[in-house]
């Protein structure tokens, strides 16, 4: 037993220095691990300390560059000059009101004028003191006359609506003025009120246009820029009245207006010129013209058929009534704001549309119950030159003539108007958009048929601002 206990004690000696040697082992290598991976982790913190600070050196080096940049950026920016402050949206044009397209627009106008008659004076507050009318120039032989007057009744206001329905393109059109109003007229001595005037009033519907509006006759593009109300009365076709009338364009800038109008028969008496105005009409006034629209100028043919008629004493007379007019524009360069423009005008019993009445439809023979004609020939011209931007002359010249039938004895003619002629010439200046400063002088002659005559000249000053 003890020989068996001596041999086994040094193995299990053996044993246990084994088991302690590999305790040993495992505790190195896991010291041995812990070391390597602090030194590991102690190279990755000083790889990263590196790279922070290589890092921070460039920005560093970009921080100092980028500096050096916006310095120069800055001194650049410096030495322009500052940029212009943007331009503001542009207005709108009009206001709608549901449906429909509102423009407001007109001008004020105040004309100053001094006017020299050589026979005789015209009556204050009058409306051939407002403005040149052939027919109020003094025939009768007395003192000459001058006289100084200052207005702003030429002052003229619209309203403009434009709307389309159910496909239907639908316009109307208001504008009046405060000079050819027939009632109350204001005091020049106090308060200088005016009434104001119709001028025109009219819807359209597509090709159609119903209202009051230039006669389809007159050709207003002949009318020249003058600080006078008209330009040359005596020479122009002038009329305003209800009418019906169908436009339809043609192709290549032509139009053709086919019109019914508004007829008055607007005559004199044997022996005496004064105008009736007789509401005996039954006809409404017939009137075509052919209108050309290019790049070159614009040209106006039209004609007029009409009957004249009066009732006396339940005796009626009628007289048929015919007239032409050709009137044409010319543009004198690309810009359009030179031209040379004018209108022929010709025509029996047609008195009303020509020259405000300067001559007489017709002249009723209360004798014979029988109207007896007066014919008109009347023409107008006048040429619109630019000598720099907002600055333009105008000169213009106009004239009629009339013929009483043969069966009118001298004798009973002897007071009415035979002819009339005038010419003029302005200059305008426009210092700031829709602002327009005018002078004019005005030569006018007027003669009767039995040889009385008389002359004007006037000088007129204007301002007016256009919205």
């Amino acid at each position: 037993m003890l020989a068996g206990s001596a041999l086994a004690a040094p193995h299990a000696a053996l044993a246990r220095s084994t088991n302690s040697v590999e305790a040993r082992l495992d505790r190195l290598e896991a010291e041995l691990s812990a070391l390597r991976a602090d030194l590991a982790k102690s190279r990755a913190e000083t790889d990263a300390a590196v790279q922070r600070a290589n890092a921070a050196e460039a920005r560093a080096s970009l921080s100092e560059s980028q500096s050096a940049g916006a310095i120069q950026r800055v001194a650049a920016l410096e030495s322009k000059p500052a940029p212009a402050p943007a331009a503001p949206p542009p207005p709108a044009d009009g206001f709608r009101s549901g449906n429909t397209t509102i423009k407001l627009g007109g001008y004020i106008k105040l004309i100053g004028s001094s006017t020299h008659y050589s026979d005789g004076e015209v009556a204050t507050n009058s409306t051939g003191r407002d403005f040149y009318l052939p027919q109020t120039i003094p025939t009768g032989g007395q003192p000459s006359a001058h006289d100084t007057d200052f207005t702003a009744k030429q002052s003229r206001f619209w309203l403009n609506l434009d709307s389309t329905v159910a496909g239907h393109a639908l316009k109307g059109y208001l504008e009046f003025d405060f000079q050819t109003s027939p009632g109350t007229q204001g005091s020049q001595r106090t308060t200088n009120g005016y009434n104001p005037a119709l001028r025109r009033a009219f819807m359209q519907v597509d090709r159609w246009t119903f209202g009051q509006d230039w006669s389809t006759f007159q050709y207003t593009g002949a009318l020249p820029e003058s600080t006078d109300y008209v330009g040359g009365a005596e020479g122009t076709v002038f009329v305003r009245q209800p009418l019906i009338r169908y436009s339809a364009p043609m192709g290549g800038g032509t139009t053709l207006h086919l019109a019914v109008e508004n007829p008055e028969s607007g005559t004199a008496s044997f022996g005496a010129p004064a105008l009736n105005e007789n509401g005996d009409d039954r006809l409404p006034d017939f009137v075509a013209r052919l209108a050309y629209a290019g790049k070159m100028g614009e040209l106006s043919l039209g004609a007029l058929a009409r009957q004249v008629r009066v009732e006396n004493s339940g005796v009626a007379a009628s007289a048929g009534g015919f007239g032409v007019s050709l009137g044409g524009k010319l543009f004198l360069n690309d810009e359009k704001t030179g031209d040379a423009r004018f209108m022929v005008t010709y025509g029996r019993n047609i008195g009303r549309y020509v020259g405000l009445n300067f001559a007489p439809d017709a002249v009723f023979v209360p004798g014979t119950n029988k109207l007896e004609s007066a014919s008109v020939l009347a023409m107008i011209g006048a040429v619109r030159l630019p000598l720099m931007p907002g600055v333009r002359v105008n000169l213009m010249g106009s004239y009629q003539t009339v013929d009483y039938a043969d069966a009118l004895t001298a004798a009973s003619l002897a007071t009415f108007n035979k002819h009339a002629w005038s010419a003029a010439a302005n200059l305008f200046y426009t210092p700031v958009k829709n602002v327009d400063l005018g002078l004019e002088y005005r030569h006018g002659e007027r003669k009767l048929v039995g040889g009385a005559e008389g002359s004007t000249d006037r000088i007129d000053v204007v301002a007016k601002y256009s919205f």
